[in-house]
């Protein structure tokens, strides 16, 4: 008979998960009835597996509290956003569209900004000040501000997440160097980084606190994330929050109609123009999504 026992997948790779388990970290694959039920594993995820011998298999997935496409990530705490100012420069779409992505399931967001050392980002860490995100400046060189990052994740399960380059998996080595994680050049030519980490992996740096390293992307890789449905746009950016509710009309899409409380802001400068134009570049790309094109 095979024993069944309950774990959580710290790595999945290939068609092959590994799930951490009270009897030590056991390989699986998974039943096809997940896959055909919409329901394919992801690292983050508690796992009912079955055991014979050495091997595994993945029999059913637990109820989840949040779920990712990119990151392929489930049941996290928050996500660490990495971004830089200097090879490779992030652009704030990135940032915003991943941000929204995790405000849409009420995920926390903090900011990373690395490579303080080569370049403080002054803009970009006061635009996400101002729009009132954990901001983290640090230096995966240095190791400038290694500590607080590390106190921020303490007791949580993080996923970080940012464009190739910016050294997600270096400061992680700082955070825990026994990891020795690969790391790789930046392109001096093309301002972008290799991909170095080429699957998620879950890594314990404590009690009760994991990080998830995930593959970096770039601007051609945002097709790939998730679609907000356009009625809940306006909801996964905070710092609208103080505005909704607020406009002439009740289905106000902050466009281009009159009185709309939040275009007042951003004329103001109480919401930053680079968040606004990424909202609206965002309700163009949801404008464009069928209903049943998410089902």
């Amino acid at each position: 008979m095979n024993k069944r026992l309950t774990g959580r997948i710290v790595r999945s790779i290939s068609g092959f998960y590994d799930v951490q388990t009270e009897r030590g970290l056991v390989t699986c694959r998974a039943r096809g009835i997940l896959r055909k039920a919409g329901s394919s594993p992801l690292t983050g995820d508690l796992a009912e597996i079955s055991l014979e011998g050495n091997r595994g298999m993945v029999e059913r997935i637990l109820p989840r509290k949040n779920s990712f496409v990119r990151p392929a990530v489930a049941n996290v705490d928050a996500l660490v956003v990495f971004a830089a100012n200097v090879n490779p420069v992030t652009e704030p779409f990135l940032i915003d569209r991943v941000a929204a992505i995790a405000g849409d399931q009420g995920v926390a967001v903090y900011l990373c900004v690395n490579k303080c050392d080569l370049d403080p980002a002054v803009d970009l860490v006061r635009i996400y000040e101002h729009a009132g995100f954990p901001v983290i400046r640090t230096s995966a060189e240095t190791g400038d501000g290694v500590d607080r990052l590390a106190q921020l994740l303490r007791g949580k399960l993080t996923a970080f997440t940012g464009n190739s380059g910016v050294g997600k998996s270096s400061v992680l080595n700082r955070l825990c160097p026994q990891l020795h994680l690969a790391t790789g050049e930046v392109s001096e030519k093309l301002g972008r980084g290799r991909h170095t980490t080429r699957h998620v992996e879950l890594y314990a740096l404590g009690e009760d606190t994991y990080v998830a390293d995930t593959p970096g992307f770039s601007s051609f890789d945002t097709d790939q994330m998730e679609v907000i449905l356009k009625e809940n746009l306006q909801y996964a950016f905070p710092d609208f929050g103080n505005y909704l509710g607020k406009c002439r009309f009740d289905d106000c899409t902050h466009r281009q109609e009159p009185e709309c409380a939040v275009r007042a802001a951003v004329e103001a400068g109480e919401i930053e123009k680079t968040r606004y134009d990424s909202y609206l570049r965002l309700y163009e790309k949801a404008s464009q999504v069928k209903l049943w094109e998410l089902k």
